[in-house]
């Protein structure tokens, strides 16, 4: 409509229907492309809806395409005029040779007829209505992306297929149960369409078993598990079916790892296959990565070696409270005690296993007696990680943070960051506070109707050491 009333003041009469036409075409083909799917010719065929068992052959149809033909030497000054209007799918060159001349295929979305091209601009390539018709073309199943053959076979009026993970040469799913019926077609034309894609799994169950990795079962292709993967620019390899891996999740890693410097210090409770520690390994920063489960430790351990920064990182393949009350305990006591480096260095805790590190937090209290503490210590930042369900979920987030370490944060509080929607009502936040004298040196008290401020956690200290003199 710009493109109109711009004409207009310019004229002195209102130009004719045909060219008013023209002129919105032309303003349309700002627009980068048109969507196949809003045009019914080159839809997959009605037929396909319901469809269960992958028949290729069922989605060939044949359709009414616009299409201009030029000779080859003037096909390079045309093909620019029109580029906005090309059809374009897959596997379809809108370009292509044919007896000695250019055959261009246009998209029938916006090009009707002949009026609905640049008609000025053809014309002084010497481009005429002679040039342009319309003529049968035959598409089939090779011709639609996998977004597309599925929108046109799931159920039309339930969610579709949202997303999904990609993982090296594994797709994993999490289909809903209206969805189950269809899961053998949905990973065949997974793997039918999505580069190297050689395994389609979906998700049997909810993560409930000790080393917290994804129950699978597979649905299409090789059972391979064993992975090669980049995340933010980090190689990593492990076996998916047997450790906890979440592409969902690169952002956030990369959020920590950015926050980190050289000579700064990472406690990584719940390493996993080292996300977080195998890349500020690589920044030459200290890391102390843990895991409980064995074949995360050694794919750990493997991916630190790839990776070259063994010289920067130490591993251990415990239970994670046990890892804070021994070497998290020592090696942060042993960098207290030790002589003023020339640069200040940061350090960081990071727990991240959402489900249940916040029952963790209570092995902060109490873990050293007020004699051990240096006067002024580099305090950690913790980083730990959890779900909350609900309407408020960022209070939510607090309150089970709070709760289970026995104290109001207060002032040690530095952020509550949203990391991603898990599920409705459901999501994922790093809580991120600074330990203080105060948490680590008093130990955690029976629980009471509202978590202790930090004040009173002071005054219980105060009497404790009183008694300890009294004795």
């Amino acid at each position: 409509m710009h493109v109109f009333f711009l004409m207009f003041s310019v004229v002195t009469r209102p130009p004719p229907p045909a060219k008013i036409e023209h002129l919105l075409l032309i303003s349309k083909r700002l627009r980068h492309y048109y969507r196949n799917m809003d045009c019914t010719d080159l839809s997959p065929p009605a037929s396909v809806r319901g469809m269960r068992v992958l028949q290729r052959a069922d989605f060939q149809k044949h359709v009414q395409i616009p299409r201009l033909r030029v000779p080859e030497s003037q096909a390079q000054r045309v093909i620019p005029l029109v580029k906005k209007l090309l059809l374009k799918m897959e596997h379809l060159q809108p370009v292509r040779a044919v007896e000695n001349q250019r055959e261009i295929l246009l998209h029938p979305l916006p090009v009707k007829n002949w009026e609905s091209l640049p008609i000025l601009e053809l014309e002084q390539q010497q481009v005429t209505q002679d040039n342009f018709s319309h003529a049968e073309l035959e598409l089939s199943y090779e011709n639609w992306s996998a977004n597309e053959i599925l929108k046109s076979v799931l159920p039309e009026n339930e969610e579709g297929l949202s997303s999904f993970s990609r993982i090296g040469h594994i797709v994993h799913l999490n289909l809903r149960d209206h969805l189950l019926p269809y899961k053998q077609l949905i990973g065949e034309v997974l793997r039918d369409k999505l580069p190297n894609c050689r395994t389609v799994v979906n998700k049997a169950a909810s993560i409930d078993n000790t080393y917290r990795n994804f129950q699978l079962e597979l649905i299409c292709g090789e059972a391979d598990y064993q992975v090669e993967t980049k995340e933010n620019g980090v190689p990593f390899e492990f076996d998916f079916s047997k450790v906890y891996w979440n592409p969902r999740l690169s952002t956030e890693h990369e959020r920590i790892v950015n926050m980190l410097k050289p000579n700064d210090v990472l406690y990584d409770v719940f390493a996993g296959v080292g996300p977080f520690s195998v890349p500020a390994a690589k920044k030459r920063c200290k890391v102390l990565a843990n895991d409980l489960n064995p074949v995360s430790y050694q794919w750990l351990q493997h991916n630190a070696k790839r990776n070259k920064c063994l010289a920067h990182i130490k591993m251990f393949n415990k239970d994670g409270r046990e890892f804070m009350l021994k070497e998290l305990r020592e090696d942060l006591l042993e960098r207290w005690r030790a002589p003023a480096t020339a640069e200040p260095y940061n350090i960081h805790i990071t727990m991240n296993l959402p489900a249940m590190a916040v029952e963790f937090l209570d092995a902060f209290r109490g873990l050293y007696t007020a004699e051990e503490l240096p006067e002024e210590p580099n305090f950690p930042l913790v980083h730990v990680y959890s779900f909350a369900k609900g309407e408020n979920t960022k209070a939510l987030v607090q309150q089970l943070v709070e709760t289970n370490l026995g104290a109001a944060l207060g002032d040690t509080l530095q952020a509550i960051s949203f990391v991603r929607n898990v599920a409705p009502n459901k999501d994922m936040y790093r809580v991120s506070f600074r330990l203080s004298r105060t948490l680590l040196t008093t130990p955690k008290q029976l629980p009471r109707q509202r978590p202790c401020s930090t004040e009173e956690a002071e005054e219980e200290q105060h009497v404790a050491a009183t008694k300890v003199k009294c004795v």
